[in-house]
């Protein structure tokens, strides 16, 4: 593709990257069968190529509109379309250098200002975000249905085998809690260190770290995503200086952002070796059992058919398709298989707050799927997907990583 930047941002680090990236895209389109926006549209400008030529024609100086930031709006920022894409076009990057580009330019209507605001006000900061999710469950009853379903029970601690570890724990690996996970799902960070503890590895959670900043940085507050990630490497850093062998993540959308923070910090000096290095030792989950002798779980698995859903951000963002589903498999559960498991939920972050449409019929197209196949229970790898999920079925959705702690009998 040929372009032609504005000179103000052809030699900006930004513009430098949105040009090499747009030279890769050859227009052949195969990113259309994978894009989910597109698949329900139809809509050319709906989908990975369509936006890329927005974006194209903002950076050679057309004037953004508000019909070209909603186009990018209703990006779900599923990365399928990487995957699919034969000239390695890193869209993700380009479409996040596109919106912070036109969110300077056009000024939002004031309810949507409102609502972001309060989205970053809130979610990414732990205490606040649980302290209105327990707001909200004790009000839940005097809710419209539709604001109803969107609110879980509230959580219990996780039903855990009563089996102790013989090996001493030798080894030290770093949990990230995360800012909204401990309040919706804490037995999925529980669960995490039971595995581990029976392992001989101790996971620690670091109070200093918090969100991961991707949800930030998403929502085009790209400094503020930046804090966080330096944040969560000075709350690291002392322990990965002492030996700690690992970064663990069970949310996958966290951890594909933790894993970029070699490329989010690539400009700040005081912070690009270490961010490089914390980006290099960041593991899912998956990543590191995978490698794990888990003989001493002694799992017996007595629950199937199992249908595991996997998150963009894991197969996508972090390239880990098939990890969770094989290492299910080799344990011994029954996994039934999902029609077009390489579409998104219509979780996506905070997609689904500021998407609820599209969200929702995402939602049920993947329901429809994973359902008929009659599973007993979903299970899968990030926390925006399991409360997306949950709020449109009968079914059971948990961490996958809850399997490996539950009584067998």
């Amino acid at each position: 593709m040929q372009t032609r930047l504005i000179e103000t941002l052809i030699n900006t680090p930004e513009g430098k990257a949105a040009d090499r990236i747009l030279r890769k895209c050859v227009h052949c389109g195969f990113c259309l069968a994978t894009c989910p926006t597109y698949q329900l549209t139809g809509n050319e400008l709906e989908s990975p190529r369509g936006r890329i030529y927005q974006i194209k024609q903002v950076l050679e100086g057309q004037p953004a509109t508000t019909v070209t930031q909603t186009y990018l709006d209703h990006c779900l920022g599923c990365l399928s379309c990487e995957t699919t894409c034969p000239s390695g076009v890193e869209y993700g990057q380009l479409a996040d250098l596109g919106k912070q580009l036109i969110e300077r330019q056009v000024k939002r209507p004031w309810y949507q200002r409102v609502m972001r605001w309060g989205v970053l006000q809130c979610f990414p900061y732990r205490k606040r975000f649980v302290l209105m999710l327990r707001l909200a469950q004790c009000f839940k009853p005097l809710l419209p249905a539709r604001l109803r379903a969107q609110i879980p029970v509230r959580a219990s601690q996780v039903s855990a085998k009563k089996t102790r570890s013989s090996k001493r724990k030798t080894r030290t690996m770093l949990l990230l809690d995360g800012c909204v996970q401990p309040g919706l799902t804490p037995q999925t960070n529980q669960a995490a260190q039971q595995v581990f503890g029976q392992l001989g590895i101790d996971l620690v959670s670091v109070a200093q770290a918090g969100c991961c900043g991707a949800m930030s940085h998403h929502l085009q507050k790209t400094e503020a995503g930046r804090n966080f990630a330096r944040q969560n490497i000075d709350a690291w850093w002392p322990f990965i200086e002492q030996g700690a062998e690992a970064i663990v993540t069970t949310a996958s959308g966290c951890g594909a952002f933790v894993k970029s923070y070699g490329e989010v910090l690539s400009e700040d000096p005081l912070y690009r070796d270490r961010a490089k290095h914390v980006a290099e030792v960041t593991k899912d989950v998956v990543e590191v059992l995978a490698k794990e002798e888990l003989g001493p779980l002694r799992l017996k698995p007595a629950i199937g058919p199992i249908a595991f859903h996997p998150p963009c951000s894991l197969q996508h963002a972090q390239n880990l398709s098939g990890r969770v589903e094989n290492l299910l498999a080799s344990l011994g559960f029954q996994l039934t298989s999902i029609a077009e498991k390489h579409l998104c939920c219509g979780s996506a972050g905070t997609y689904s707050i500021f998407n609820p449409a599209t969200a929702q019929t995402l939602r049920q197209r993947k329901l429809a799927a994973i359902e008929s196949q009659k599973p007993q229970l979903i299970a899968t790898a990030n926390v925006g997907c399991q409360h997306h999920l949950q709020a449109g079925t009968g079914l059971e959705v948990i961490h996958w990583i809850e399997l490996l702690v539950r009584p067998s009998d």
